[in-house]
């Protein structure tokens, strides 16, 4: 995203772009101890992850940021959008309550409005797609407002184009391991000892015009 082309001149980009490197710092714990879902032999991912430990990964993301407000209040909206469809569901409530109330602490100290929030949050939803359809290997189109993403082969293709033409190199470093059933977490650790660095690599650039 520091090649996007509309944040170049943006007056919050440098700090639109710190929001964007640190939208998912709230899973470092989590990711630092990965464990086994003991019924379905699968590790717990930020997808399968129990409600209780998607949750406080939020609320610890965003107290990391509170010495920049505008950065937590981006990654506060990155919460309610994420999960927006747990807004009817009960059990989530007490969560919602909270972000939402953070997001409001992070906006007061800002300064900047709403409206300006949900501008600006165009441009970590947008990264945050890209990177989920190139580390997920997603085959769909995904898409935010008038922005969609899309992944062939190793080519992220984003349309409208915010690249201007260019193609940009992207990697992500991994540890490769079986596709296997575990039952436990010191199966997991076992498996994780004789794991296979690699780094997948890729680029993004603007979608061919149709």
């Amino acid at each position: 995203m520091e090649r996007c082309v509309p944040l170049a001149s943006h007056p919050r980009r440098d700090i639109i772009l710190h929001a964007i490197e640190q939208h998912d710092n709230g899973w470092r714990e989590e990711d630092a101890a990965p464990r086994v879902n003991p019924t379905t032999g699968e590790i717990v991912d930020f997808v399968n992850a129990p409600a209780e430990v998607r949750q406080r990964v939020w609320t610890r993301g965003i107290a990391r940021l509170v010495d920049e407000p505008w950065a937590a209040a981006l990654v506060a909206q990155h919460a309610t959008v994420i999960y927006d469809r747990h807004h009817r569901d009960e059990s989530w409530a007490p969560f919602f309550r909270t972000i939402h109330s953070m997001r409001e602490e992070m906006l007061a100290a800002s300064r900047y409005s709403f409206d300006e929030l949900e501008s600006d949050y165009q441009f970590v939803r947008l990264a945050d797609l890209i990177s989920l359809a190139f580390c997920m290997g997603l085959s769909g189109e995904q898409q935010w407002g008038r922005s969609s993403v899309r992944l062939s082969d190793s080519r992220v293709f984003v349309a409208p184009d915010i690249f201007d033409g260019s193609e940009i190199p992207i990697d992500v470093v991994a540890n490769a391991i079986v596709n296997q059933q575990l039952w436990s977490d010191d199966e997991l650790r076992r498996a994780m000892s004789h794991a296979v660095p690699s780094t997948l690599r890729g680029t993004v650039t603007g979608a061919p015009a149709a």
